[in-house]
């Protein structure tokens, strides 16, 4: 039964690994960007678990920063993405001019937040 699970495990990371493999570089660097910023995210959260919360601004902005990064980073891949026909007749250059539109709200948000 163990073995059986563990096949098939492997059979839906190989899968997944050669769909993955076709997507376009553009796409896949855009992944790595949400991957570093979720990441970033989750090491401040551990380090307020480790250390304290003592600037609960300072956390919560960090947090929100990355997470809000994040979001917009996905928003930005799927509107870049060509499979998607929902943003055929967005440009890819109006997409990233949201996307840097949008951080940067985002970012004065949370230095406003910072105090």
């Amino acid at each position: 039964m163990a073995r059986s699970t563990t096949k098939d495990a492997q059979d839906l990371f190989r899968a997944l690994w050669s769909a993955y493999s076709s997507t376009p570089t553009n796409l896949k660097i855009i992944d790595v960007y949400v991957a570093f910023a979720v990441f970033t995210a989750l090491i401040q959260v551990a380090y307020v678990a480790l250390v304290g919360s003592f600037p609960f601004n300072s956390f919560l902005s960090g947090v929100l920063s990355c997470i809000g990064t994040a979001v917009l980073a996905v928003c930005l891949r799927i509107q870049v993405n060509k499979e998607n026909k929902e943003f055929k007749d967005l440009a890819p250059e109006r997409a990233f001019a949201d996307f840097v539109l949008c951080n940067l709200v985002l970012h004065l948000v949370i230095m406003n937040f910072l105090g």
